[in-house]
Order: structure tokens, then C-alpha cells, then sequence
């Protein structure tokens, strides 16, 4: 099997220069050396290749197709050495996992600047955090960005901002209101499996409430659901609300289309973190993303 494509090289050189003495030059080996290789490449395939002439050379029949053969696979190596200085120069897309309320919320907001802070271009890939881990640790994300963390060994963890969950409606609250009043709402909640849903049920169990004792509308998937369908709701009768990233309805509340309130005694609160391999904690990409990320702590 050829392995050693210089010898192809050394014919499309000659080719090119229409002559083995300029090859050898261009080349900077002998030019026996260069005789020598297309010898043995005449031998690997067993047939004439090149005619020396008084006036350079010209290619035999079986030359021209190893010619055509040979251009392919320049190309091919060409494609791949340029792949390879993209590796080498961290010319790569960084792919940022992240949980929804964060990917859809927390980091469009400042996408750009991330791309022009490390001069490279970024994907935001979504997901529950336990999937997002499971991509960091399989190497399919660069960096994670998830909720209160499952603290896995091998994995870096920095914290990152603070974020609270209001209670939120389409029509108007009163500044406060008392935990009696929760079971008069029609509720929007999140999946039992979901982070968020555990984070307000452990507030609500220290409060002595329980969350399904309320009187429960519809269980979604995700935080844009959660606002999209308490957005849609009937604004008469009994009120529909929901429990919500503060970050996911910023621009509802300042056009007036959601509003939100806090629940007495009681507070929702929980950090985001930023999470890469152990492996990686000396990589002068990431930590330059890490510090980007860390400097971006007030949005």
C-alpha cells in the first residue's frame, strides 16, 4: 500500500516544472533523488510513467491517470492540513452547552460579545443540565453552563450568576402575596424531573406547602412553555400563574404583558454555574471563555 504520498508530491512537482533538474531545485533535494522517486513510484505500479526530452518531459499514458489520481489527493491533503491549523489555532467552532432558562434567556443577550471577546465563533447548544454534563464529559461542548449542578468527579465547577424565581401571571398582583392564597391560582408548572420544579418544591416543603395541592392546569417541558401558556391564559376567572426564572420574562414585564410578584416568607433562589473538564483547566481557550463568562457576572 502507498503510505508515503511525498513521492506523488515529487511527480506533480515534476509535471509542474516540466523538468527533473527545476524540480530538484524547487524541491531542494538532488536531483538523483528525484529520479530515484519516480523510479520507485514506475516500479510501485509497474509501468512507464515519464519520458525524459531534450526539451523536458512529457507523461505516458499511464502517467496522466496517476497525474489525475495524484491532483485528487493534493487536494485532499491540502483540506486536511487546513483543518489541522484550524485545530492548532483554535480556529474551531466553541460549542456552549447550557440549560434552557440560560441558553434561551441569560446568554442571547450577550452572544456577539462572547464571539468578538474570543474572536471565534460560538454554538448554543440547549438542554436539560444532567445532558448538557453528559455532553462535557463525552467532549461534545467545550464548556457547560447549568443550574445548581450535579457535582460529578473530573468536572471544574465555577459559580456564576444568581438567579430567582418570581411568581408570575398576565394580569396584575398584589405586591405580595400571602402563601394562603396559592390555592386559588390555576397553575402552570414544570415537570416533576424538571431542576426547576425541584428547587420550588423543596421552598414550598419548608414553608409546609405542598405543590400538589394546588390546583394544577398544565405540566410542560420547558420555561418558554411554562410563559407562553401563562401568557395565553383566560384573564378572567380564576387567575393562572406560574413560578419562573426571573431572566425568562424580563421583556414581558417592561412591556406590561406579564407581571410578577414575590410570596411571603418565601424566597427562590438558585446559582448558575460554569463547568469544564479537569483536564482541560490549563487550556489557555477555555480559560479565556471562563473569564469572559466570569467578567459578564451582572447582565
Amino acid at each position: 500500500m502507498l503510505k508515503d504520498f511525498s513521492k506523488l508530491g515529487t511527480f506533480l512537482t515534476v509535471v509542474k516544472e516540466r523538468s527533473f533538474s527545476k524540480a530538484s531545485k524547487k524541491l531542494g533535494i538532488s536531483q538523483p533523488a528525484v529520479t530515484q522517486q519516480i523510479k520507485w513510484l514506475e516500479d510501485y505500479i509497474d509501468g512507464k510513467i515519464v519520458e525524459r526530452k531534450k526539451n523536458g518531459i512529457t507523461l505516458t499514458k499511464t502517467g496522466e491517470e496517476l497525474y489525475k489520481v495524484a491532483l485528487r489527493l493534493d487536494k485532499c491533503v491540502s483540506s486536511v492540513e487546513k483543518e489541522i491549523i484550524h485545530i492548532m489555532n483554535k480556529e474551531l467552532t466553541f460549542i456552549v452547552g447550557s440549560s434552557f432558562t440560560i441558553g434561551n434567556y441569560v446568554l442571547p443577550s450577550f452572544l456577539n460579545d462572547i464571539k468578538d471577546a474570543i474572536s471565534n465563533d460560538v454554538l448554543i447548544q440547549v438542554d436539560i443540565s444532567k445532558n448538557v454534563l453528559s455532553a462535557l464529559i463525552d467532549k461534545k461542548v467545550d464548556l457547560a453552563i447549568i443550574e445548581s449542578p450535579i457535582f460529578l468527579d473530573g468536572i471544574i465547577y465555577r459559580e456564576w450568576l444568581e438567579d430567582e424565581f418570581v411568581l408570575f401571571s398576565n394580569t396584575p398582583f398584589p405586591k405580595v402575596v400571602k402563601p394562603e392564597m396559592l390555592k386559588y391560582y390555576s397553575w402552570i408548572c414544570r415537570e416533576e424531573e424538571s431542576h426547576t420544579r425541584k428547587v420550588i418544591s423543596e421552598a414550598f416543603e419548608d414553608a409546609n406547602l405542598e405543590c400538589n395541592a394546588f390546583d394544577i392546569a398544565t405540566t410542560v417541558t420547558s420555561p418558554t412553555a411554562v410563559v407562553q401558556t401563562v401568557l395565553k391564559a383566560p384573564k378572567e376567572g380564576k387567575q393562572t400563574v406560574g413560578i419562573i426564572s426571573k431572566y425568562s420574562i424580563n421583556d414581558e414585564l417592561e412591556s406590561s404583558k406579564l407581571y410578577a410578584t414575590k410570596i411571603k416568607g418565601l424566597e427562590f433562589k438558585r446559582s448558575f454555574y460554569l463547568a469544564y473538564l479537569k483536564e482541560r483547566k490549563h487550556d489557555a481557550f477555555i480559560d479565556k471563555v471562563v473569564n469572559f463568562f466570569m467578567r459578564k457576572r451582572k447582565i
